[in-house]
């Protein structure tokens, strides 16, 4: 499975915006983004910004797509699958393609507040920790569909992480097309998300007229 090694707070710094891709870290002063908010590279600091006024179409476009997949940790050649795999479908390519995206088992378990971040839930779904529907789940990538369940397997409860976790995840908010039980460490899609329990700061059109140029 492939994944970015490099530093993300790079990615923050090139959409010109927290993608909060480090979990609590990014709400401290700790976080690189408060000392270096401008792009990275030797034009950083006057370089053109997607978000610029006088950024072409194409630049917002590529910038709106960019944006999506780093918050979701997806290379381009997956991410343009999960665009085909959305216009197929019936109803709105963006609204579809973002649904898509919030179904990714790493996400639910970081909605249900498992995980401080994506790239953690992807590693703790990788490791084998999680099921789905009573069947061993260690594909990240996975698409869950409403009235699936998603539990911690019963080898991975014993462990420290899963033992603390509890009450790590009481304070995190669960989105409301999710249900969760930390009594039994086991969750429900109740049905898809709408729009408005997605993130805001992304574009879904400016994505789709990317890929449709």
């Amino acid at each position: 499975m492939a994944k970015y090694i490099g530093p993300v707070c790079k990615l923050c710094r090139r959409e010109g915006e927290k993608l909060f891709l480090k979990g609590e870290r990014c709400y401290t002063p700790k976080c690189a983004f408060e000392k270096r908010s401008f792009a990275p590279g030797q034009h950083g600091r006057t370089g053109q910004r997607g978000g610029s006024d006088r950024a072409s179409d194409y630049n917002r476009q590529l910038r709106a797509k960019q944006k999506a997949r780093r918050v979701y940790g997806i290379f381009e050649r997956q991410f343009r699958r999960y665009f085909h795999q959305a216009q197929r479908a019936r109803g709105l390519t963006g609204l579809n393609l973002l649904q898509l995206l919030e179904l990714r088992l790493d996400n639910v378990v970081y909605r249900l507040g498992y995980a401080v971040s994506r790239s953690q839930a992807r590693l703790l779904v990788s490791h084998g920790h999680f099921t789905i529907n009573n069947r061993r789940a260690d594909i990240p990538s996975m698409l869950l569909n409403p009235g699936d369940t998603v539990e911690v397997s019963e080898g991975s409860r014993a462990t420290t992480y899963f033992k603390e976790l509890r009450d790590l995840a009481e304070p995190r908010a669960v989105v409301p097309w999710l249900e969760r039980d930390l009594k039994e460490l086991a969750a429900h899609v109740v049905r898809l998300p709408d729009r408005a329990e997605i993130d805001g700061n992304l574009t879904e059109q400016l994505i789709v007229e990317y890929y449709s140029r």
